[in-house]
């Protein structure tokens, strides 16, 4: 099975997401993350779609996205020619004495804590999902309520 990450301009109208995600849902594809956002120009918006598949079935979903009335463009963000990043916020539980060990990991990562309480820290990370999983592994042994953004990104220069 391979991932692929889909990035396709749409239309910034209604309905848009709920025609793209019924594309995968009426032919039994699964969307392991799906981001969108508005653009530079607002009369667009940009998915990030990640699929798993095999080479045939990832070919025939990027077709099956561009045949929609309201898609623009779908690029294929291939690794090394494109950046992608995703975003999580962890809500750690801890102790007076173990929020040294959470600062420390924080800092190794470049993490931001967003708020602290008496029982707990919340830490914000972006990056690739490399490195949050790595991050993540490290928290094994703590209490962690966590939220991903899923996978946002773009081909590197202009084309």
């Amino acid at each position: 099975m391979n991932r692929r990450v889909f990035s396709v301009l749409v239309d910034n109208t209604s309905g848009v997401l709920n025609r793209v995600a019924g594309l995968f849902s009426r032919r039994g594809y699964n969307i392991d993350s799906l981001t969108v956002g508005v653009t530079e120009n607002p009369k667009y918006s940009r998915m990030t779609i990640v699929v798993t598949g095999d080479d045939d079935i990832l070919e025939q979903i990027e077709k099956q996205i561009d045949k929609l009335v309201d898609v623009v463009s779908v690029k294929v963000l291939e690794d090394g020619s494109s950046v992608t990043r995703e975003l999580i916020l962890a809500k750690i539980k801890t102790t007076p004495e173990r929020r040294q060990q959470i600062l420390a990991v924080t800092d190794i990562f470049r993490a931001k804590i967003v708020d602290v309480s008496t029982d707990s820290m919340m830490v914000e990370l972006t990056g690739n999902q490399n490195k949050l999983d790595a991050f993540l592994s490290l928290l094994d042994e703590a209490e962690v309520e966590l939220v991903r953004t899923g996978i946002t990104g773009l081909s590197r220069g202009f084309n």
